[in-house]
């Protein structure tokens, strides 16, 4: 079954997948495909056979009696049934397993992520894995745009990095998303997740990547005339020694809540 999904996948030009879940987005993916083909056929199919069969020549006078077989209802509720076990059976749970069920934060590299326009601004807890606290009340466009308490001393080794995002890999990665401006949508096209950026409200994301690489970080929300330039984000996954030697450099500067975008 794997080699199939892996065809089709391929057939389909599906892109890299990078994450746990990613495989289970694309088949969802590909099922809805086999139906979509199968209807295609099927109705090509019926359509042909009903020029042919119901054809001027073979029936010079209308016939106004109807159908009287049942079997376009049979078809109906098939599809149907079909249609309600993808939602029910796949969609639905994979909606629940990634929006109702949360890794753990401490089994988690737990980040930050504000957009703007037009870029990607991410902050980190230092190395003692503890973040700042934040307060919406104390968001200002410059001296402290995270929102950061001064006086946390959890913050003090915070760092913040702009459209470059790094985790390690085969652990599961959980973005707390928000916005300076307007609505972004936050897209990693193989990780398969995608989530809107509201300004005002913390959203949580979460995936967990599986393959080291660089992957880019689109916009999929118009966000105005510098849209495109979203997609300068990157998202970088490192084996777990890389992304420690690389965290520790980076709470040595700190930054804390005095630290502004870019």
């Amino acid at each position: 079954m794997e080699n199939v999904i892996a065809f089709f996948s391929k057939l389909l030009g599906m892109p890299v997948i990078a994450s746990k879940h990613g495989v289970e987005v694309d088949n969802i993916i590909i099922y809805v495909h086999w139906l979509m083909l199968a209807l295609f056929v099927g109705w090509l199919g019926y359509f042909v056979y009903v020029l042919f069969r119901f054809r001027n020549g073979k029936h010079p006078r209308a016939d106004y009696t109807g159908v009287k077989s049942h079997a376009s209802s049979y078809v109906e509720v098939a599809v149907a049934v079909i249609e309600g076990v993808l939602l029910i059976g796949f969609a639905i749970p994979l909606w629940y397993q990634n929006a109702g069920k949360f890794p753990a934060e401490s089994e988690s590299t737990v980040v930050h992520v504000v957009a703007q326009q037009f870029a990607w601004n991410v902050r980190y807890p230092g190395a003692d894995g503890k973040a700042g606290r934040q307060d919406f009340n104390l968001v200002n466009a410059t001296t402290n745009p995270f929102g950061l308490d001064p006086n946390d001393p959890d913050g003090k080794d915070d760092f913040a990095t702009v459209n470059d995002l790094r985790v390690p890999i085969n652990k599961p990665v959980i973005i707390n998303l928000t916005s300076k401006d307007v609505i972004h949508s936050f897209k990693v096209i193989a990780m398969r997740v995608t989530q809107d950026a509201i300004p005002g409200l913390k959203i949580p994301s979460h995936f967990t990547p599986t393959k080291i690489g660089t992957y880019q970080i689109n916009c999929a929300q118009l966000c105005g005339n510098g849209h495109s330039s979203m997609a300068n984000g990157r998202l970088v996954v490192q084996s777990q020694e890389d992304f420690d030697t690389w965290l520790a450099a980076k709470s040595k500067t700190g930054g804390g809540a005095s630290q502004s975008f870019e």
